[in-house]
């Protein structure tokens, strides 16, 4: 049966054509082995794929721990890193770790102990800066057991204190520092100092090498942190100072232009209205008609400009409420007729009416009234020529009102010979709120214009900023422009007395002054337990003499004082040999010295089996 599919292809080769069988046969050959080569070179594509990603993976491994590792040393060793801050922190490392051999090598022997904890303590140095609050634990446990972490104590705490820039906080890390310190110098303590003498100790070393030094390096970043904080308002004050000479420039400029507008802007009408009255005179010649002609259109071109200027000055001064309020060139009251003698001599038919009690004003409300005047009957000879005007003045009770009316036009201007730069009404409204009055404007009955402003008589002249003007130097509470100095940031004003700014020295020397106060009382309270602590490590040479040997040991203790291990630790070893099995206890005798202070007499006292079976007194040195 296997030979079988061979015959029928080869039949089938055969029958189809050998060059046709061959041809397919290679055909298919060279098509398995394109598919192999095909499959080798996706095999060898895959690998050369996955090979290329696994490398490129593990480099974004190795950036990411790198960048990583950077940040961690960047955190821990923080900069900046120049000449002096090298220098500096070169010679603190020599200086406390110099310390640091110093007293190992003193209360330790052997090599390998001193190179531990200087090593130790010459890395704790090096992260202070950038890991100030561990430190300072690791520090301070350190130091209640090892006497080598005391000088790194002192720039642990000065580094807690200068760069934890919070009072709650520090207080906080002085705590635990206090009670890490405490706890592993009690712990590591032996029996002869009980451990209220050791928590003393403990307290009035931290107060001398930790908190002292943390209120020195609070001090120094606080008057660091004022330091840049004043030049930083020193900066702003210069700002300031540039921005309000430059508001006065403007405000001055803007003047300039109220005036050029109500003085020249009101003659210029003046000159149009004669010279269009002119120009209708059949009395005139036509070359005289003519040249009014140029000198009426002279006027109109040089309305044209004085509003280019005005709009121009306008643009770039600061709002109208920041002029002064009687400001300018200009009559008051009684200037009030020439305006409207000269609007007669140019034909207008002005009416002037005065009523109610008369009465002084301020020369700003007179002022505003003649501007007010002024512009109304400039505005009625451009707008309305020809018109019947009344201006009126009535004294009211509690204000002057002042009223420009006109009636409708004979004929309305022609077309473009109204020249207007749109700044009349709102001067006026300016001028009127500036001495805390109003004005309004409108069309009356009769087809003409009113206008009419009210000016108190009591006002000061002093208003309120301008709409519009309330980012001014000067205009928020707490503005150091304001006048009343306000603390820095704050935006409270200084009492009398007080800078605005606080000073770090005041807090500082209260703490340093409550520490020096804590070690005192610590300094009074150690003498006075030292001088109860020798009362009960002493016995007198009656008492000794009283107590015979072979008495109960209840007895003997009654007579003799409490004793002090701290005191007398160093006279066991002393003397006679004590007896085999027995328990001695030494005390001081007052009996002095021959040698003085290192010479002494002791009494030892044996006990075995509650008896007192030798008791000794003799000479030992300190």
């Amino acid at each position: 049966m296997a030979a079988t599919p061979g015959a029928t292809d080869r039949t089938t080769a055969a029958g189809t054509g050998p060059a046709g069988g061959a041809t397919t046969g290679r055909a298919t050959s060279g098509t398995g082995a394109g598919t192999s080569g095909r499959g080798r070179g996706g095999r060898g594509r895959g690998g050369r794929g996955t090979s290329g990603r696994g490398t490129g993976r593990a480099a974004e491994r190795r950036a990411a721990l790198g960048g990583l590792a950077g940040r961690a040393v960047r955190r821990v060793f923080p900069g900046p890193w120049g000449a002096w801050a090298l220098l500096r922190e070169g010679i603190g490392l020599l200086v406390v770790a110099g310390l640091a051999a110093l007293i190992v090598a003193v209360a330790h022997g052997g090599p390998l102990k001193p190179a531990l904890y200087v090593a130790a303590v010459a890395l704790l140095f090096a992260m202070r800066r950038g890991l100030p609050v561990p430190v300072m634990l690791v520090t301070a446990a350190g130091a209640g057991a090892i006497d080598s972490f005391a000088p790194l104590l002192v720039f642990a705490a000065w580094s807690a204190g200068y760069r934890v820039t919070r009072a709650l906080p520090t207080l906080g890390v002085m705590a635990a520092s206090f009670t890490l310190m405490t706890a592993t110098a009690v712990l590591h303590g032996d029996d002869v100092v009980p451990a209220k003498g050791i928590a003393g100790f403990a307290l009035g070393g931290f107060l001398l090498f930790a908190a002292l030094p943390a209120l020195a390096g609070r001090y120094h970043a606080q008057r660091r942190a004022l330091l840049v904080a004043l030049r930083e308002r020193n900066d702003q004050l210069e700002r300031e100072r540039v921005m309000i000479a430059h508001q006065a420039r403007l405000r001055e400029r803007h003047r300039i232009a109220q005036d050029m507008h109500d003085s020249l802007g009101h003659q210029l009408a003046l000159i149009s209205v004669h010279s269009g009255a002119l120009e209708v005179d059949r009395s005139l010649t036509d070359p005289q008609r003519a040249a009014v002609g140029v000198l009426r259109q002279a006027a109109v071109a040089a309305m044209r400009e004085l509003r280019v200027v005005v709009g121009v000055l306008h643009e770039e001064s600061a709002p109208p409420g920041a002029g002064r309020a009687g400001g300018g060139s200009g009559g008051g009251l009684d200037g009030i007729g020439r305006l409207a003698e000269s609007s007669r001599a140019a034909g207008a038919a002005v009416a002037l009416s005065r009523s109610g009690d008369a009465r002084p004003l301020p020369a700003a409300t007179e002022h505003a009234a003649y501007r007010i005047v002024q512009e109304a009957l400039t505005n009625a000879h451009k707008h309305a020529p020809g018109a019947p005007l009344t201006v009126a003045l009535r004294y009211e009770p509690d204000a002057l009102v002042v009223e420009v009316a006109n009636g409708p036009a004979p004929e309305p201007p022609p077309p473009g010979q109204v020249v207007s730069g749109g700044q009349g009404l709102t001067g006026l409204r300016e001028r009127a709120r500036l001495v805390g009055g109003m004005v309004h404007a409108g069309p009356s009955g009769e087809g003409g214009w009113r206008l009419a402003a009210v000016l108190p008589y009591g006002h000061d002249g002093a208003a309120g900023p301008a709409e519009g003007t309330a980012g001014q130097p000067g205009d928020l509470p707490g503005d150091p422009v304001a006048g009343a100095g306000p603390g820095l940031g704050t935006g409270r004003p200084a009492g009398p007395g007080r800078t605005g700014l606080r000073n770090p020295a005041v807090g500082c020397a209260a703490g340093a002054g409550a520490v020096v106060l804590a070690v005192a009382g610590l300094l009074v309270w150690g003498g006075l337990a030292f001088v109860q602590a020798l009362d009960d490590a002493t016995v007198s040479k009656r008492t000794y003499e009283s107590i015979a040997v072979g008495s109960a040991e209840a007895d003997v203790r009654a007579k003799l004082p409490a004793g002090s291990r701290a005191l007398t630790q160093g006279y066991q070893g002393t003397g006679p040999t004590p007896p085999a099995g027995a328990s001695c206890s030494w005390f001081i005798s007052d009996e002095p010295g021959a040698d003085g202070f290192d010479d002494e007499y002791v009494a030892r006292f044996c006990f075995k089996d509650g008896v007192l079976i030798d008791k000794q007194h003799y000479r030992a040195k300190v």
